[in-house]
């Protein structure tokens, strides 16, 4: 099974100085994600999480949405000329009786580390295969202090294992409205870490994931306020900007979206009603 992390020969120059050593490198390789045999997507992710990656991606397009409609995953041989097992392949098997989309059998996809699923960008999408409108549950409404969400983005640094070894890669994390970590996943790309958190979810049968913050440590995309949407999470956060889209795509399905989350200062840019923002501030 593919490693994690990948040692490289560097030279390295500081002051002037030159120097040769072993640096540590995430590792980066595809996954091929089939459904029930036949291919669906490939996906560059860092090796690790494989099922949940894969899980969390079908929870995105709408093909599964609770864990008894997902029988297995498994890992595919036969994958090279020599028959080995590359531990790059996977196979969902859903459920008998599942209905899956067509959407997700009529196309290949190729999804990359940096800008994830390719192609699709349509706000219509979403609104037909969600399965949960955002919803705070049956008790009093999601009401978060600005701090407890100024207090996330360091919690989120400090659970980065890999990435203190590699600086190379995003981290996702999963966080109770009373600022409890339930779970974070790191990957070389957003949206792989997004679906390993959702995909783990899933598997616990811990879907829909309402009353939950999921706070990303790149930029918003509306691809990853998409995955939130689809898995009934009602607050995203952002350390880094939020696109147009992803700003749309939340102001519609009542997500709060929050950007810029550094230190004490966020920028607020949809659901502003779950954040408790003070008259004299929001006057301000």
């Amino acid at each position: 099974m593919g490693r994690v992390t990948e040692r490289r020969k560097v030279i390295r120059i500081r002051d002037g100085a030159i120097s040769t050593r072993p640096d540590t490198l995430v590792a980066e390789e595809p996954l091929e994600i089939r459904l029930n045999g036949k291919p669906l997507a490939i996906t560059m992710r860092t090796p690790g999480d494989d099922f949940a990656l894969a899980a969390g991606f079908l929870v995105s397009e709408g093909v599964l949405g609770d864990q008894k409609e997902l029988q297995n995953i498994v890992y595919c041989a036969g994958a090279t000329v020599d028959g080995s097992n590359t531990y790059n392949i996977v196979d969902v098997k859903t459920a008998p009786g599942v209905v899956i989309p067509d959407i997700t059998l009529e196309r290949n996809v190729y999804t990359t580390s940096s800008c994830g699923l390719c192609g699709k960008a349509s706000l219509d999408a979403v609104r037909t295969t969600a399965r949960w409108t955002i919803d705070d549950g049956e008790a009093a409404p999601v009401r978060l202090e600005p701090e407890l969400l100024a207090s996330l983005p360091d919690r989120l640094r400090a659970s980065q294992r890999v990435f203190d070894r590699t600086g190379g890669l995003h981290a996702a994390a999963l966080f109770t409205e009373d600022g409890e970590l339930l779970d974070i996943r790191e990957d070389v790309g957003r949206h792989n870490a997004v679906d390993k958190l959702v995909g783990r979810a899933l598997q616990n049968g811990a879907l829909p994931l309402s009353r939950t913050i999921l706070l990303v440590s790149g930029r918003a995309s509306f691809e990853l306020a998409q995955k939130a949407v689809m898995a009934g999470i009602p607050v995203l956060a952002a350390v880094s900007a939020p696109s147009s889209l992803a700003v749309d795509l939340a102001a519609e399905s009542d997500l709060t979206l929050v950007g810029f989350l550094r230190g004490a200062s966020m920028n607020v840019y949809a659901g502003e009603h779950r954040i408790a923002l003070r008259t004299a501030a929001a006057q301000g």
